[in-house]
């Protein structure tokens, strides 16, 4: 008989960062029906409770509580932004359960009590600003949402445009719900201050509004290219065609590398998945996966016990080889640079050598693959 695993999920259906939380949502539903066919030999089955915290931070602290408390569940699967996960870290923290966070976010954090799956700034920021110095110049203008992840990412992106001699042109912020008119006067900013590029940590809806401003006002995306590290396949797939092509994401996963024949162990995500695959579609596809493996080589969802397993565990995720650091939680990736297509995919333009080891906390400024 089946021992049932309860496991919450905690990724948002509605608000302002539905566009990107529900194609985690479905990667994790995914993931859920391969990982339990891979564990009926080891006797075990994943139950999923999911609850909706409608892209409000405090809202996932307290329906994460709701899970552990009345569901019993020693893992969650969840989050998106850095505000939700701050909220949801004292909570598994106090209780000594699991997250595992699906996300790249701001570094500058360690908790024994999550597992962090998506790109810190040394696997996405440093690799994206070094070649944006080298193919189109190093003033900067500055474009987030009003939030942590967007003002500690700028903070590291005004630090490497300074230590290569280049300027900042302007910083602006716009509410998580930014509509159309927050951009106009940042665009007519934009079109008077002709910056190299513009380093955007917008998210959620907002990004479609951005693009779509940006294009209007007849900026080039060939003379003035959106470097972003938060724009995915999820956000251009609700964009006007005409106002996505052009512009440059970092991240360790394309939808596009699953047309490699290298890849082609993972190609029928492409058509499985009903959402536009992304790199937090792809974190969080493989965290389930990756938990499911360490769930049957211990035998318990006991956290402390999953946590042990997973430090140093490989797994051949569709961006390639990942692997859980042993000293910080954090995995290995594969960094990547995508130029985006009218279709909304990209393509890739550059790529690393191999998995880049974690390095939350920016000890260097320097990429490494060792």
């Amino acid at each position: 008989m089946k021992r049932k695993i309860p496991i919450g999920v905690l990724f948002s259906e509605t608000g302002a960062t539905a566009v990107i939380e529900k194609t985690q949502l479905e990667a994790t539903r995914l993931a859920i029906v391969e990982a339990n066919r891979s564990l009926e030999t080891a006797g075990f089955e994943l139950v999923p409770h999911h609850l909706d915290p409608q892209s409000q931070p405090q809202l996932f602290a307290t329906l994460g509580e709701k899970l552990i408390l009345e569901k019993r569940v020693n893992i969650l699967f969840g989050c998106y932004t850095s505000s939700s996960r701050k909220a949801v870290l004292p909570v598994v923290e106090k209780h000594n359960r699991l997250l595992f966070y699906p996300t790249l976010y701001e570094g500058f954090e360690f908790s024994p009590n999550v597992v962090y799956a998506g790109a810190c700034p040394n696997q996405n920021i440093i690799f994206l600003a070094e070649f944006m110095f080298s193919t189109f110049g190093k003033s900067c203008y500055l474009v987030g949402s009003d939030y942590v992840y967007p003002y500690e990412s700028n903070r590291v992106m005004k630090d490497l445009v300074h230590g290569f001699g280049g300027q900042i042109l302007g910083e602006q912020y716009v509410p998580m719900d930014a509509g159309p008119s927050y951009f106009q006067p940042i665009v007519e900013d934009l079109a008077s201050s002709s910056p190299d590029f513009v380093f955007s940590t917008v998210v959620g809806n907002a990004t479609k509004h951005f693009y779509e401003a940006y294009r209007e006002a007849g900026l080039s995306a060939e003379a003035m290219p959106i470097a972003s590290l938060t724009t995915t396949e999820a956000e251009l797939a609700i964009m006007r065609p005409e106002a996505r092509a052009g512009h440059f994401t970092s991240a360790p996963f394309f939808a596009s590398l699953l047309l490699d024949p290298r890849r082609s162990r993972w190609s029928h995500l492409l058509q499985q998945a009903g959402v536009p695959l992304n790199q937090c579609w792809e974190s969080a596809y493989s965290q389930v996966l990756l938990f499911a493996e360490s769930l049957a080589s211990v035998g318990s969802d006991d956290p402390t016990r999953i946590v042990q397993d997973l430090r140093g565990r490989e797994f051949d995720a569709p961006q390639g080889t990942i692997r859980i650091d042993p000293d910080n939680n954090h995995t290995w990736v594969i960094p990547r640079i995508g130029r985006s297509k009218s279709d909304g995919s990209f393509e890739i333009i550059r790529e690393s050598r191999g998995g880049v080891r974690p390095d939350p906390y920016l000890v260097s400024y320097a990429i490494s693959s060792s």
